[in-house]
């Protein structure tokens, strides 16, 4: 498929530079991936959506939702060139000796040997770092002291994406973040995640909606644009991630009791999608008896501990975990929006998928949805 036919118009001003007035009182359309049947609710109505028959399982057992807790670390700092220029950089991934690889504004002026000088508030220096190597995009940093999440939060910013056209500020530091993160370690957030609020996640609970975990730090898998001609052609950085047999069994048991899985966010779908141990259907699903499929699905297992992910999901892929996936409004030509296509289609041809994502988007701009990190959710099934 060619990248283009990802591309969308978007009013600037339905872009959301700020988050909602409260989290959690943002607008849920939802979508019918096999009807196409799109309505539009609010996301304080989730517990009573997923309470109705159709999320269900023929025994009458609520789905399980599977949230990726990551946490959001203040990841980007600005430097001082020799010439006196800004330079900012946005920290990705801490490896040995004091040396971070990172992503940097204009990467090709910054070479090798680059030294930049790093102050607070009060023009006080507060560190220094070289340019040691460098890869694609990417520049490799080795500063003059330990950066650790402890020096980031104190003098980091939040790395809030390229589209919010503001500095962060201090809301920032608690709305571009999940109420359950827990693991530090992520470049931006699941945002998906950020609707939820403790109230929400308690009258899920209350409804009998139970909640599982997987942890994905965010990197530049998720966001980098996709910049080849045709999709297949596009390559997705690698990504950790982190499942605990706690988590896994919970998962595991909900499956073979074939209740629905509902994916908070592309990342806790990647992940889900990424730990399932695919030699179990190794035969092609289409010479499977029915009650092959069956036997096989009833007995999946997730891979535990530490990976790493690079999978790319794009319309032909065949879902086999999740059932419905609970998602915000995604960027023209990304990969998170051939994902959400590749779902949407998943259970009729590719090209449907597609076609339904791009009308609903229409139809969201039509009726002034928000878009994208602060914006408003959708929930496909």
């Amino acid at each position: 498929m060619k990248t283009s036919e990802f591309y969308f118009d978007l009013p600037e001003r339905l872009i959301a530079q700020e988050p909602s007035a409260q989290r959690g009182q943002s607008r849920l359309m939802t979508l019918d991936r096999v009807s196409g049947e799109r309505l539009h609710k609010t996301v304080l109505q989730l517990p009573d959506i997923l309470c109705e028959k159709r999320f269900l399982s023929p025994g009458g057992e609520k789905p399980l939702l599977v949230f990726n807790d990551t946490k959001v670390r203040k990841a980007r700092l600005t430097g001082v060139s020799h010439n006196g220029a800004n330079v900012e950089f946005l920290l990705l991934e801490r490896s040995v000796n004091n040396e971070w690889k990172a992503l940097v504004q204009r990467s090709k002026r910054r070479k090798k040997g680059s030294r930049y000088v790093f102050f607070d508030n009060d023009k006080k220096e507060i560190a220094s770092a070289v340019i040691a190597g460098e890869e694609g995009e990417f520049r490799y940093l080795q500063f003059d002291r330990l950066i650790d999440d402890e020096f980031l939060d104190q003098y980091g910013s939040v790395p809030l994406p390229p589209y919010i056209k503001r500095k962060d500020n201090l809301s920032d530091a608690e709305r571009y973040q999940t109420v359950y993160a827990q693991q530090t370690g992520s470049a931006a957030a699941p945002t998906a995640g950020l609707h939820f609020t403790q109230d929400l996640l308690d009258s899920l609970f209350e409804k009998g909606i139970e909640r599982a975990f997987v942890t994905l730090h965010v990197g530049l898998g998720t966001f980098l644009p996709v910049r080849s001609e045709n999709i297949e052609d596009h390559v997705m950085h690698e990504e950790k991630f982190f499942i605990t047999e706690e988590n896994a069994l919970l998962i595991e048991k909900a499956i073979a009791q074939k209740r629905k899985i509902i994916a908070v966010g592309t990342t806790s779908l990647r992940t889900l999608e990424s730990a399932f141990l695919r030699e179990q259907l190794a035969v092609n699903r289409e010479q499977r008896t029915k009650n092959d499929e069956e036997s096989a699905m009833n007995n999946v297992h997730l891979k535990r501990g530490e990976q790493s992910t690079s999978i790319f999901i794009y319309p032909g892929y065949t879902f086999m975990v999740v059932d419905a996936l609970f998602t915000n409004f995604h960027t023209p030509l990304s990969t998170l929006l051939m994902l959400v296509s590749a779902f949407a289609g998943s259970s009729c041809e590719v090209s449907r998928g597609r076609d339904l994502i791009m009308e609903s988007y229409e139809e969201a701009v039509r009726c002034e949805y928000r878009f994208f990190s602060y914006g408003d959710a959708m929930l496909i099934y």
